[in-house]
């Protein structure tokens, strides 16, 4: 099993290496308005990571990452 820390790493090289700035955008703009207003304790992680995949899975129909 890969630890958790690893696969946060390589998800957030990910993001900020291979998706457009457009769609990096979006979901920035989107998660940040939810988090702004906050704390930490009362975010729901699980939604706003629900969020950001709809968000990339929308932006990126039909397209390749490549």
């Amino acid at each position: 099993m890969i630890p958790i820390e690893v696969e946060n790493r390589i998800a957030k090289y990910f993001f900020h290496r291979y998706l457009p700035q457009e769609v990096m955008n979006k979901v920035e703009d989107r998660l940040l308005s939810s988090c702004i207003w906050n704390e930490e304790e009362s975010l729901d992680h699980d939604e706003l990571v629900h969020w950001a995949i709809q968000i990339i899975d929308k932006q990126l129909k039909g397209k390749s990452i490549k």
